[in-house]
């Protein structure tokens, strides 16, 4: 079972640069039984590594822009023991609760895209973050290259530091918010943006995945093992199919699934 929900979970991460890895703690807790408080590092560790792997690929074929990516993984190792210290004080109900609604929010976001602007999704991907219409607070030179200002520079920060507290906090790789920013903060095309944004959920998962083992929380390796062996099989197969699979029906196919899990996570705490 860790292996298959692995799959399932790597696949996701695969097909949207991170959005997938929401579905991590559910299946942990409700499919394995796994606590609350031990799903999170079980979830941070496997998409850290599965993350990990992606980007390698991505950078290899120089799809991901590492400078712009480290810049913000760095800024989100300071947000994340926030969000692991705060996950270590609340109780397991009220973590699957608010990831709950969290999955709401990012499924509304993506059948609201999908149907209003059905040529984004040519990649699957959530957003919590609206475009911002004054334009991208990077800018590019005529080569390509990040153009880094003291505001990008800040900008950037910022929504590394908010993402590395949700992450830490819930157990999640942060894509719905990494993928977006990076679109409307960096300026980066959306393939980019997401092969770059699997270099931030490895960097910040593994400030998570620290945190808690600092904060005195057990990781399972048996596990975590299998969970990352299905992780990276499944990895593989989505960046393969990203680009055959997206599409407005698949995207709200994928908010279909968010919805399903969240209502089935509120009817079994609340």
């Amino acid at each position: 079972m860790s292996l298959l929900f692995g799959i399932i979970v790597g696949f996701s991460l695969g097909l949207t640069g991170g959005g997938g890895s929401i579905f991590a703690v559910p299946l942990l807790v409700y499919g394995l039984a796994a606590p609350v408080h031990q799903a999170v590092v079980i979830s941070l560790a496997a998409v850290g590594c599965t993350a990990l792997a992606g980007a390698l690929l991505h950078w290899r074929s120089g799809a991901a822009e590492l400078h712009t990516g480290l810049i913000f993984g760095l800024a989100g190792i300071l947000g994340a023991p926030w969000g692991a210290w705060l996950s270590g004080r609340l109780p397991g109900d009220f973590i699957l609760g608010g990831c709950a609604v969290l999955m709401l929010l990012i499924a509304y976001r993506l059948w609201r895209r999908a149907s209003q602007n059905p040529a984004e999704t040519q990649v699957v991907r959530a957003s919590l973050i609206e475009p911002d219409d004054a334009g991208p607070a990077c800018r590019r030179n005529p080569e390509g290259g990040l153009h880094l200002t003291s505001r990008c520079a800040l900008v950037l920060a910022l929504s590394g530091v908010v993402t590395g507290v949700l992450s830490g906090l819930f157990g999640v790789g942060g894509g719905f918010l990494i993928v977006p920013a990076l679109l409307s903060i960096a300026a980066l095309p959306i393939r980019r943006a997401v092969a770059t944004s699997l270099v931030v959920i490895a960097i910040i998962s593994a400030a998570g995945v620290v945190s808690h083992l600092l904060a005195g929380q057990s990781l399972d390796k048996a596990i975590t093992a299998w969970f990352v062996l299905g992780g990276l099989a499944g990895m593989g197969l989505g960046i393969l199919l990203s680009r055959r699979l997206a599409g407005p029906l698949l995207q709200k196919l994928f908010a279909g699934m968010m919805v399903a899990v969240a209502v089935y996570m509120l009817l079994r705490n609340f």
